[in-house]
């Protein structure tokens, strides 16, 4: 089965490591957060992506290319005019009455994707959240999908949806997608995947939802630092390191130094990384930085960045946030 992949935003709230990087690229739980969708897709069977590319897309091409060997097409994404026309760009590459998965690459989750994809009718993945005037959401009666409304300004319902997207037949979105382009129907300025999910709903086409649970949003430095914590309660390793003090849950890549430190819980430490004389609890160290003689909380250090807290004495880039306690 086939899986589209957009990942060509710009990653704004997550600068300023999305300057130099794919947001899709940092390292969560000691993988990038592509490499987490790519794992959970292939295990449920996918065999082909096709992946949106735009901002710095010649590194994510470059990762999933070296870590992945199921058919892979790339298309790049110029313009940013919204989720519906990202997909639309993919046309070329779908057989009309093939059976479609659509995931949002900032996206990571804990579901059982196997009777999703095996489902008889198109089905959206959702979740109960308090506020759902963030997200497009779904109103159901049973468990059909009656209307589908784009960050409603007055809640409407609290079944938000959350990025995962199964189409029985692909060539009822893409049709839709048409229309909507060429009707020019958009929300707040963009062609959103929600308006011809409705349209399709408007002709008749029906939709089920599936409960997602383990759904984890990698949107902010906030968010980051939160799934890193519950995937490191999932996956972590022990990884004892001699001179140091190691608290669980955390991750420390093979190559990185370690000397002289308490880690944990909730660390990961990227590869190439080195680390002394620091105590460092709830963060994410990126690939060759270099941190010593600090503690650090909470804290998001990208990579080949240097932190040290003798003489403080910084050298800070844009959009750089800096707390000293």
């Amino acid at each position: 089965m086939k899986a589209i992949i957009p990942v060509a935003g710009v990653g704004s709230r997550l600068r300023p490591h999305t300057y130099s990087q794919p947001k899709v690229l940092l390292n969560v739980a000691g993988k990038p957060i592509i490499g987490h969708i790519m794992d959970k897709l292939i295990e449920s069977g996918i065999d082909e992506a096709i992946i949106i590319v735009g901002h710095l897309g010649d590194q994510i091409e470059k990762y999933i290319e070296t870590h992945y060997s199921i058919k892979l097409t790339f298309v790049a994404q110029s313009k940013q005019l919204g989720l519906a026309h990202a997909i639309h760009m993919c046309t070329p590459y779908i057989i009309e009455e093939e059976p479609l998965f659509i995931i949002l690459g900032d996206t990571i989750f804990d579901v059982d994707l196997k009777p999703v994809l095996a489902s008889r009718i198109s089905t959206l993945g959702v979740k109960e959240v308090e506020d759902p005037r963030r997200f497009g959401v779904a109103v159901t009666e049973g468990n059909r999908i009656v209307k589908l409304v784009e960050k409603p300004d007055q809640p409407v319902s609290n079944l938000a949806l959350v990025g995962l997207y199964f189409l029985r037949r692909a060539d009822t979105l893409f049709n839709s997608i048409d229309y909507i382009i060429e009707n020019n129907v958009t929300t707040k300025g963009e062609f959103q995947l929600t308006d011809a999910l409705q349209h399709m709903i408007d002709l008749g086409e029906p939709f089920s939802t599936f409960s997602i649970q383990g759904w984890h949003d990698c949107g902010t430095p906030e968010t980051l630092l939160a799934t890193n914590e519950v995937l490191l309660h999932q996956y972590h390793r022990d990884d004892p390191r001699p001179g140091c003090i190691i608290n669980p849950p955390v991750f420390i890549a093979d190559t990185a130094t370690v000397t002289n430190a308490i880690i944990g819980p909730n660390v990961t430490i990227g590869e190439d990384a080195v680390v002394n004389d620091a105590i460092i609890t709830n963060s994410i160290i990126g690939q060759k930085s270099q941190v010593s003689d600090i503690m650090l909380d909470r804290s998001i250090v990208g990579n080949n960045a240097v932190v040290s807290a003798m003489g403080h004495e910084l050298n800070i880039g844009d959009y750089s946030e800096i707390r000293m306690r």
